[in-house]
């Protein structure tokens, strides 16, 4: 896609610059990370208030109808991640998995994300391929050697300063102590993770909150309150966390949606009894950015010239033959 095409394609767009995701994790707030698994979705949450987005690896993998493990190629997962830079100007942080291979694979992604505009990648400390966190006990980790490797990879491979990577610890969720989860956060921060994202699966908060606590703010601390969905975010935001990502509810949201929506038609042959609670078709016809078209189709098609935008990127200059 060209730079004016992207310029086009985001017409909707405040004119409020976004701010970085290297500056929002280390602002003094907690900032909020919405999931998307689309351009679709991504521009939702973008239109909804999110500052930054997190591209799920569970609801990419879902949207295709396959399994979070790592069955969807990392190309497959770029191409989709492609889609939502397009169409929105706020960061996106990827869910890189455990880096799609050793620390070349690791090289590759980062330097392809550095290209096509994503903020920043998250990796976990698992072994390929991955197993989604809240599957079964004791998933094997990675040797925090060969970890730290990757974080090395990733950072001397990026192009862009301030692309952001993200070291995700799994120990807790694999049953490992909290000083194993402490003692491995700092080898990856001394490695070059600018941020540390500690996981659980409890259904309290308790286990990261300690681990906020102890780690006494070296680094950002990002979590993912999947499990203990109860807590008070005022909690996130006493005990230090600088970012929450919201990792799949809209995913799941639309599932939902959609299971209730097709089984009415299908059991009424019908589709008078849902319309009212679906969006109209005009809905899909913004969201997708079809006004932008349109306008296309009158400068492309004027016969007298040609039409550009100036260096700011918002006025149209036209140029006479």
């Amino acid at each position: 896609m060209t730079d004016f095409a992207r310029q086009e394609n985001k017409t909707h767009l405040t004119a409020m610059t976004p701010m970085p995701l290297r500056a929002l994790l280390e602002s003094d707030e907690t900032v909020f990370l919405m999931e998307a698994h689309n351009g679709l979705s991504a521009r939702i949450a973008e239109e909804a208030g999110f500052r930054a987005l997190w591209a799920s690896g569970l609801s990419m993998s879902a949207s295709l109808g396959v399994r979070d493990r790592n069955e969807a190629s990392w190309t497959q997962i770029m191409e989709i991640v492609e889609y939502m830079v397009d169409s929105v100007s706020v960061p996106i942080l990827m869910d890189g998995d455990t880096g799609f291979g050793d620390f070349n694979n690791v090289r590759r992604l980062v330097r392809k994300l550095c290209q096509r505009g994503v903020a920043g990648v998250c990796l976990e400390d698992k072994v390929f391929p991955k197993t989604n966190s809240f599957l079964g006990h004791d998933q094997p980790l990675a040797p925090v050697q060969e970890f730290c490797g990757k974080i090395k990879a990733a950072k001397d491979s990026q192009s862009d300063d301030g692309f952001c990577v993200v070291a995700r610890i799994e120990a807790l969720v694999s049953g490992r102590s909290m000083d194993e989860a402490l003692w491995r956060g700092e080898a990856y921060h001394a490695a070059g993770a600018d941020a540390i994202l500690i996981h659980s699966k409890k259904s309290s908060a308790s286990e990261v909150l300690e681990f906020t606590s102890r780690w006494g703010g070296r680094s950002p601390v990002i979590i993912v309150p999947t499990m203990y969905y109860t807590t008070p975010t005022d909690r996130f935001r006493k005990g230090g966390v600088s970012a929450v990502i919201w990792a799949n509810q809209s995913l799941r949201a639309a599932v939902s949606a959609m299971q209730s929506i097709v089984g009415r038609i299908r059991e009424n042959q019908s589709v008078l009894e849902v319309n009212g609670d679906i969006v109209p078709v005009e809905e899909v016809f913004r969201l997708t950015n079809v006004d932008e078209l349109e306008l296309a189709e009158k400068i492309y098609t004027e016969p007298n010239g040609a039409t550009y935008y100036n260096d700011e990127g918002s006025t149209l200059r036209k140029v006479r033959s």
